[in-house]
């Protein structure tokens, strides 16, 4: 099928690393704003906002590695989300870009993070906008605000967590609305707040099943432990790029020049949230994963409240940024409710 909407434009970029998928917004000029991806997922998902996007604006959006059109490179968790940022910043190199407003959700929103930790003093970023990003201290297993770890291997968190049904059937390419696991269905389950059906619903499925899957790619590798709930994060693939052993993002105090930040969020995610239905943690303390430890030895993670205590540094140390939570949405706010995301959106670009 057709995966571009008319107005869409995509090439694959060379770069000093990989060669990237990259979309753009045909004869658009103006200040570039580079949208970034989630986990499971591509470019494509972003193309209703790019060309929703103001006159005045260059709207790009580029596939990360293992997803999309980019080469299907192995990424190394071992550095947390730092392939991903590296690539980013190869892009923006190679597109000769002096100065770019990011966006980034989800796990796109962790790189971006990245982004500008591994270059305080280098980064590009006229703006930062961070759509239900990934908590700086990782996807799993970590308590308080601080983002201690539960258990000191990180159990919990990582590879062994994703669903095996659902990797099945993202391998085997599943576009049918059969099975709860299906990505058809997780999309319109955890993506968007049901009941919402977006109209590129297809195109989103194809974005979905671009991601390469195996130890390499998703979900990745795990390892045995003692601990609950038995598994620990590997050292190959995508969810342990987010692993708190390996992804952390204490403090963004040393960012220079420091970009001013918008946190946009669904008032109703499951995935990124405090009360997280695909936090391990949480899901043992409802009882929908046996054998859990307890709220002492293993609370659910407070993602929100982690993603806040840092930006609230971030501020502290002469930074700015502004919390926008959009009602009646899940954990894309810029699927399901499209135009008060590209009003907060516009209005961020024009004040950066």
């Amino acid at each position: 099928m057709r995966t571009l909407l008319p107005g869409i434009t995509a090439e694959r970029l060379p770069t000093s690393g990989l060669t990237m998928g990259v979309l753009s917004a045909t004869g658009r000029t103006g200040q570039p704003v580079l949208f970034v991806h989630g986990n499971v997922s591509s470019s494509l998902f972003w193309q209703p906002t790019m060309l929703a996007l103001p006159e005045g604006y260059r709207p790009l959006a580029v596939d990360l590695r293992g997803f999309g059109e980019t080469d299907p490179e192995p990424v190394d968790p071992t550095r947390g989300l730092r392939d991903y940022a590296d690539d980013l910043a190869a892009v923006v190199e190679a597109l000769g870009l002096e100065s770019v407003h990011l966006v980034g959700w989800s796990m796109g929103g962790g790189v971006l993070l990245q982004y500008l930790t591994d270059r305080p003093g280098g980064h590009r970023a006229a703006s930062v906008t961070l759509v239900a990003p990934v908590s700086p201290f990782g996807f799993g297993g970590t308590r308080g605000i601080d983002g201690t770890l539960c258990d000191p291997s990180g159990a919990g968190a990582g590879g062994g967590s994703a669903n095996p049904d659902f990797v099945a059937r993202l391998a085997a390419g599943d576009r049918s609305a059969d099975a709860p696991t299906s990505p058809r269905q997780v999309l319109l389950t955890t993506y968007v707040k049901p009941p919402f059906v977006p109209a590129e619903l297809d195109i989103f499925v194809e974005s979905m099943l671009s991601t390469r899957t195996g130890d390499d790619h998703y979900p990745g590798t795990s390892v045995p432990v003692n601990a609950w709930p038995g598994f620990a994060p590997g050292d190959r693939g995508v969810l342990n790029t987010m692993a708190p052993g390996y992804f952390r993002i204490p403090s963004l105090a040393e960012v220079r020049p420091k970009p001013p930040i918008l946190w946009l969020r669904g008032a109703d995610d499951v995935i990124v949230s405090d009360t997280s239905l695909f936090d391990l943690a949480y899901l043992g303390s409802i009882g929908a994963v046996p054998g859990w430890p307890g709220p002492d030895a293993c609370p659910p993670q407070p993602m929100v409240a982690q993603t806040r205590a840092v930006l609230d540094g971030y501020a502290a140390a002469g930074g700015r940024y502004r919390e926008t939570v959009i009602a009646d949405s899940g954990h894309g706010p810029h699927l399901d409710q499209p135009e008060q995301f590209r009003a907060a959106l516009a209005e961020h670009l024009a004040g950066a």
